[in-house]
């Protein structure tokens, strides 16, 4: 339903002080010198709360899906002891909708420090649904961006450091007036700053990539997260231009050592796992690449660390890897051979996450073995 009928609770510093002072104790979830919860219920009130939102304030949105008419944005920092909270009211479902906006504008813009924003779900958004621009120590918890105009989630910009992305799901964008050229699940692009993580991601039926570093010059880590279904003309495009890789880990000429840990890429229309001109020393460790459109895996010019990946059904080829590369325990070395999958029915990684936001249990692409390929978990 529309959110209208205003139902804002703000509760300030005066009114935990007066608590205090009449026996009630500390308000939940305030610190005393500034904290303060605000309960929205209409698309102006969030607008509001954001923009106005110092550190310690949490934002809790009743149940319902808005419909902002401007990018909702703030620079306001939090810190690392009061942060600013972004999520629903209780267990309430909240979605926020970009159908509203005007052409070439995002839902959500943050340029700051020291937010969490967690189980919100950003939907229809015109241009990028969430653009966080060089924000440090950001956790981003269990969100979704579907089906936006151009990358559902992105860091960019320099002094982009620690930001944490958990448990997203983000799929079905696609950019019409680049022909799918640009819309990624996930886009890591043009900044820099370390410590950046991507944990228990599903990043799929996208235009372009499941995930896309380019022109981002600082070691990005990724774990434990599914790409698959992308680069796909689900949209009647006749000039198509989506590149269909799975984990796009390079381009415009930067030089990085990412890191990809305990992943899978299937069903993608290129490549699962790619370079993409990044001559670093990239690591792939424990990943499992199957059923994709190119390589498995495609290395021919960098310095990649390959080790304990499992490619099968590659239609280029499993392996496609340059003489700078060293890899070792993969199915495609001397010696190793390669398990058979418990499952190549991949229905249930599209199932509900688990209670705590963890990737839904499969067996999809599962072989029980300690030494190779990604556990699906």
């Amino acid at each position: 339903m529309r959110r209208s009928r205003s139902r804002t609770r703000t509760v300030l510093t005066a009114l935990a002080t007066l608590a205090a002072a009449g026996g009630l104790g500390t308000l939940a979830g305030t610190t005393p010198a500034h904290a303060a919860t605000v309960v929205v219920g209409t698309s102006a009130e969030l607008t509001s709360a954001i923009k106005n939102a110092t550190a310690g304030t949490t934002i809790q949105i009743r149940g319902g899906t808005y419909y902002p008419t401007a990018t909702l944005q703030s620079t306001a920092n939090g810190t690392s002891a009061s942060r600013i909270q972004l999520q629903p009211y209780e267990s309430e479902t909240v979605k926020i909708d970009g159908s509203n906006l005007p052409d070439g504008d995002w839902i959500f813009k943050l340029t700051a420090d020291y937010w969490t924003v967690s189980r919100i779900t950003f939907q229809n958004s015109p241009d990028s649904a969430v653009v966080c621009q060089s924000c440090a120590s950001t956790v981003w918890d269990n969100i979704k961006t579907i089906n936006g105009g151009d990358s559902g989630f992105t860091l960019t910009g320099d002094s982009t450091t620690n930001n944490t992305v958990r448990n997203i799901d983000s799929y079905g964008h696609y950019d019409r007036a680049n022909h799918g050229e640009n819309a990624d699940g996930i886009a890591i692009k043009f900044g820099s700053g370390s410590g950046n993580l991507v944990t228990g991601a599903r990043l799929y039926n996208n235009s372009d990539d499941g995930l896309d570093f380019w022109s981002f010059s600082s070691p990005v880590t990724i774990e434990h997260t599914w790409a698959m279904g992308n680069g796909k003309n689900r949209w009647s495009d006749s000039a198509f231009a989506g590149d269909g890789n799975g984990y796009k880990l390079g381009g415009d000429g930067e030089v990085v050592a990412h890191v990809v840990n305990n992943s899978a890429a299937w069903d993608n229309a290129g490549n699962g796992f790619t370079e993409n001109s990044n001559k670093g020393a990239i690591v792939i460790n424990r990943t499992t690449a199957y059923a994709n459109a190119k390589w498995g895996y495609y290395f021919a010019t960098g310095a990649a660390r390959l080790g304990k990946n499992l490619a099968v059904r590659g239609g280029s080829g499993l392996v496609n890897k340059g003489s700078s590369v060293v890899s070792s325990g993969n199915n495609w070395d001397s010696g190793i051979s390669t398990p058979a999958f418990r499952s190549t029915d991949a229905t249930s990684t599209y199932n509900a996450r688990q209670s705590n936001g963890a990737l839904p249990v499969t067996t999809f692409l599962t072989t029980g073995s300690t030494t190779i390929g990604a556990t699906m978990d």
